[in-house]
C-alpha cells in the first residue's frame, strides 16, 4: 500500500514525498514491454552478500521525536499503511521491495526539511504512511491475525532485497490505479528517470473500487479555486466557455488544458481541484462543472491495483516490479563504501 515541489503540487507528495522533483511538462518515450529482471538466487538470500532488514538501521521521525528503528521494525508498518492486506501475496511482496527501495533511496539522498535529523518519517504527506500492528488489528477486526501474517511474510520473504538501477536503490514511487497506462516521471515532475517510463497496466473498473469518479463544482466555487492559483485567468464569461482545448497524452491523462485563457497542465489543474488523478474530462451544465476522473494518484511507477492483477495472473514480485520499473535488477541491499 512510497525533488523540491512547487507549492501548487504539494498534494502529489501524499503517497511518496518527493520534495526535490518539480512539476513540469516533458515528453518521454514510453515502454510498454518491460524487460525481465534478474531473479534472486534460488537457494535464498543467505547465499548473497548484503544486508538483512534487521541490520539496516533507520532514524524515524514519528511526529514528536526521532526513533531508532531497524528496517525490520519500520517496513511492516509501512506496508500495512500503503497496501490493502487483502491483496495477493506477490503484490504485497512487490510493495515491500518497492518501499524498501524507496526508503533507502531517501536515506542516500539525505534528510528532508520536514525532518532534518531523521532519515524518514511516518507522515504520508512527506515519506510513507505508517500503521502500527495494534492500530491495524483494530481496523482489521476478525481478519487481523491472517492479515498481519501476510504482511510479515511479504517482508520476510523479501528480506533485504531492493530494486536497483545502476546498482543503486531506485526512487520506487507508486500510486493506487492508472487509466490503462502509467505515466513517465518527466510528464509529472521535472526529472526523466530511465526506469520511470509509461507502461500498460491491467486494472479496470471491474477490479478497482471507485475507478471512475466525478467531482462537481458550482461555477463560483470553481472560479474562486482557480483564480486563487491563477489570478490572471479571465473567468468573466459563461462557465461553458471557461475550459477549452483539453489535450490528452498517450496515458489518457490531460497534457494541457486552457482555463480562462491560461494554459495549465492536467497535473496542475488536478492539484487545484483536488481531483483523484489527471486523467479527466470536463462537462459543463448551467452553473456547474463536472470532472469525470479515471484512476487515482499521480500515475508514476507501480500501480498497486495493477500489481494485484499481475499477481492474480501468476506473476512473481520480481516480474511485477520489472513490469513497472524499466531495467531494474534485484539484490540484497549493500551500503555504499
Amino acid at each position: 500500500m512510497k525533488e523540491s515541489l512547487m507549492a501548487a503540487l504539494l498534494a502529489l507528495a501524499l503517497l511518496f514525498g518527493i520534495p526535490w522533483m518539480t512539476a513540469k511538462e516533458v515528453s518521454a518515450e514510453d515502454s510498454t514491454t518491460p524487460a525481465p529482471a534478474e531473479q534472486p538466487d534460488s537457494t535464498g538470500t543467505d547465499t548473497i552478500q548484503g544486508e538483512k532488514d534487521s541490520a539496516i538501521r533507520l532514524k524515524v521521525w514519528n511526529g514528536t521525536e526521532v526513533q531508532e528503528m531497524t528496517m525490520a521494525d519500520y517496513l511492516p508498518g509501512v506496508v500495512r499503511g500503503e497496501m490493502p492486506a487483502s491483496f495477493e501475496e506477490e503484490a504485497l511482496k512487490a510493495q515491500a521491495v518497492a518501499e524498501r527501495s524507496y526508503i533507502l533511496y531517501q536515506v542516500a539522498h539525505g534528510p528532508k526539511e520536514n525532518h532534518p535529523t531523521a532519515d524518514v518519517c511516518m507522515d504520508p504527506k512527506c515519506c510513507n504512511a505508517y500503521v502500527s500492528a495494534e492500530k491495524a488489528a483494530q481496523n482489521w477486526g476478525d481478519a487481523a491475525a491472517d492479515n498481519e501474517a501476510k504482511i510479515q511474510k511479504a517482508v520476510r520473504d523479501t528480506d533485504g532485497y531492493v530494486a536497483l538501477y545502476d546498482n543503486q536503490p531506485i526512487l520506487a514511487v507508486f500510486h493506487s490505479s492508472s487509466a490503462g497506462k502509467t505515466e513517465s516521471s518527466g510528464d509529472v515532475w521535472s526529472s526523466n528517470l530511465p526506469y520511470l517510463v509509461g507502461v500498460s497496466s491491467p486494472e479496470n473498473a471491474d477490479t478497482v473500487p471507485n475507478y471512475y469518479s466525478t467531482a462537481t463544482f458550482a461555477a463560483d466555487d470553481f472560479k474562486a479555486a482557480f483564480l486563487a492559483a491563477y489570478p490572471a485567468a479571465d473567468l468573466s464569461g459563461a462557465p461553458d466557455t471557461w475550459c477549452k482545448d483539453l489535450i490528452k497524452n498517450g496515458s489518457d491523462r490531460v497534457e494541457k488544458i486552457t482555463v480562462g485563457g491560461v494554459t495549465v497542465t492536467g497535473v496542475e489543474l488536478r492539484t487545484v481541484l483536488k481531483l483523484r488523478s489527471a486523467s479527466f474530462t470536463v462537462e459543463t451544465a448551467g452553473d456547474t462543472l463536472t470532472f469525470h476522473v479515471t484512476g487515482y494518484g499521480h500515475g508514476v511507477g507501480m500501480s498497486q491495483y495493477g500489481a494485484n492483477e499481475l499477481a492474480r495472473e501468476g506473476k512473481t514480485w520480481q516480474e511485477i516490479l520489472a513490469w513497472y520499473y524499466a531495467g531494474v535488477t534485484f539484490a540484497p541491499y549493500q551500503p555504499r563504501a
